[in-house]
């Protein structure tokens, strides 16, 4: 019998994954699975429970929910070994849409664990603690991120749009400073910084378009400083991945890059980091995902 820890998240889509969970149960059980379920009073406490769950050796840890579930999980199984499986249940589910998962089949995605056909895949290191999967992001998009979460209404995607909105109103490009595996220095005023070990974040804008999860590399995309009616016509083309030929962006590739901006704020696979200075390191192989 397949031995599954599942992490779930109740919040994800406003709530409306709770009605998800029970078919997704009863599927994994009937296809010879024994669930355990993980759900945390806070961030911190689910961490704990899954870093628990994981040292019991489970056949896979598995998270029902959306990307910021998906980065908890990766904290937990990251250089252990166990294999993660993921059902997506967010709003965006980038890094499960990056792996080629089903992300509006939660019983596919079921189905998917089920098999147990690990895939091997890096991850990233941010300094020495914290892990990322997906895309950190610094700049005018991590400046909306934190407009955002200060926003009590409206619910889901309409709240960043409304963040979006007020922030374009009053963003200035910020001078960054970029190293690229303690050899390239780039210093440049730039409107945002994204560094992609997958495509996408933020619900489809394939940010890092060509951007591999087994490569061993990790890829940067800069967009330079523009004026606002530019950058309005050039934020569209990042959710079709067209921004690569855009004269004021710029692609680059490495194993490690160092970000400093000051007064910038750093996001990872839509979860808050903090503040930069701040150091992304591929770790190559350093996860297994069932897909």
């Amino acid at each position: 019998m397949i031995q599954l820890a599942l992490l779930f998240n109740p919040t994800a889509r406003g709530g409306r994954a709770r009605r998800l969970l029970a078919p997704v149960l009863r599927r994994l059980r009937e296809g010879g699975a024994e669930v355990s379920v993980i759900v945390g009073t806070t961030a911190a406490d689910a961490l704990d429970r899954a870093r628990l769950a994981v040292a019991a050796g489970p056949d896979a840890l598995v998270a029902f929910g959306g990307d910021g579930l998906v980065h908890l999980a990766v904290q937990a199984v990251a250089g252990t070994g166990v294999p993660l499986g993921i059902i997506p249940a967010g709003t965006g589910n980038d890094i499960a849409g990056a792996l080629g998962l089903p992300v509006a089949d939660p019983s596919a995605a079921a189905d998917t664990v089920l098999r147990m056909r690990p895939r091997t895949v890096d991850a990233a290191r941010i300094g020495a603690q914290e892990w990322f999967a997906g895309v950190v992001c610094c700049g005018f998009d991590s400046k909306v991120n934190e407009r955002a979460n200060a926003l009590s209404w409206p619910p889901g995607m309409a709240k960043y749009l409304l963040a979006l909105a007020q922030e374009l109103r009053v963003f200035r490009p910020m001078p960054f400073r970029l190293t690229l595996d303690d050899e390239r220095v780039i210093e440049l005023e730039a409107m945002l910084v994204a560094v992609g070990n997958t495509t996408s974040y933020g619900a489809g804008m394939r940010v890092c378009p060509a951007a591999l999860p087994d490569d061993g590399l990790l890829d940067v995309t800069v967009l330079g400083a523009v004026g606002r009616g530019a950058f309005l016509r050039a934020f569209p083309q990042v959710y079709r991945g067209t921004h690569a030929g855009h004269p004021a962006v710029t692609m680059l590739r490495a194993r490690e890059i160092r970000l400093e901006a000051p007064g910038a704020i750093a996001y990872a696979d839509g979860e808050r980091v903090g503040p930069v200075p701040l150091t992304c390191r591929i770790e190559p192989g350093a996860l297994h995902v069932l897909t």
